[in-house]
């Protein structure tokens, strides 16, 4: 099979993170997979929500939304109601951040990472997940700074690819022209250790066997392990 950006099948698209790009976040990335380009902002708040009081944990949770013209044709935006695809995605990012830090650590403060898609291409939630993980690195770090504490809660890069089977082949993170089509989509979320923390599958266009989806977890887990060194890279 020949992809349109001529990638072999277990390569991934470009990807670049870069730290710091906005000015007021304790933390934000803006990260560009292929034509895909979301940006990643982390805020820090003191207290946590009124069923975490006195528990002396912090939290972390996600926010996810999709510029207007970041696909080919307008999207209305989300004002009143946040829709059910939007939900998903936010409670994904979520999960997989909390997976990053030491909820005892951090002591009973919040951290929200804001995840706004500016370009879609396929594979937003896995890059919000591992561009938003950066941003949180820093805004773990600028909390430890200013609250005092010993060291900082962030304990774990976390990362997130998507693969898939598309006219029978297995693919590697990916596009938007790819995954309209492809019969099997699979996100993948694990640490930089290779624990996993999330595999999402579906078969869309058909059915999928259990050594296809090994082999779709090994090959994402390849994609995760270079994003977890782009990861690390981009703190240098």
């Amino acid at each position: 099979m020949t992809r349109a950006d001529g990638r072999s099948p277990g390569v991934l698209r470009p990807v670049t993170l870069e730290r710091g790009v906005g000015m007021y976040a304790e933390g934000s990335c803006l990260i560009t997979a292929g034509r895909t380009k979301v940006l990643c902002t982390a805020s820090v708040e003191k207290g946590v929500s009124s069923w975490r009081k006195g528990s002396g944990f912090g939290w972390v949770t996600a926010e996810y939304s999709m510029l207007p013209r970041a696909t080919n044709t307008r999207n209305r935006r989300e004002r009143k109601e946040v829709g059910g695809r939007t939900q998903e995605i936010q409670r994904l990012i979520g999960r997989s951040l909390r997976a990053c830090v030491d909820m005892e650590a951090m002591g009973e403060w919040t951290i929200t990472v804001d995840c706004d898609v500016l370009q879609a291409d396929g594979g937003t939630r896995t890059a919000s997940i591992t561009g938003g993980a950066v941003a949180l690195h820093d805004a773990c770090a600028w909390l430890a700074d200013k609250a005092g504490l010993s060291t900082s809660p962030f304990q774990h890069f976390v990362a997130a690819i998507s693969g898939g089977i598309v006219d029978g082949v297995l693919l590697l993170d990916l596009d938007y022209s790819e995954d309209k089509r492809a019969e099997v989509d699979l996100n993948v979320v694990a640490r930089e250790s290779g624990g996993l923390i999330e595999v999402q599958g579906t078969g869309e266009h058909g059915d999928f066997s259990p050594a296809q989806l090994t082999q779709l977890v090994e090959l994402a887990s390849g994609g995760i392990r270079q994003l977890n060194a782009l990861q690390r890279a981009a703190l240098a």
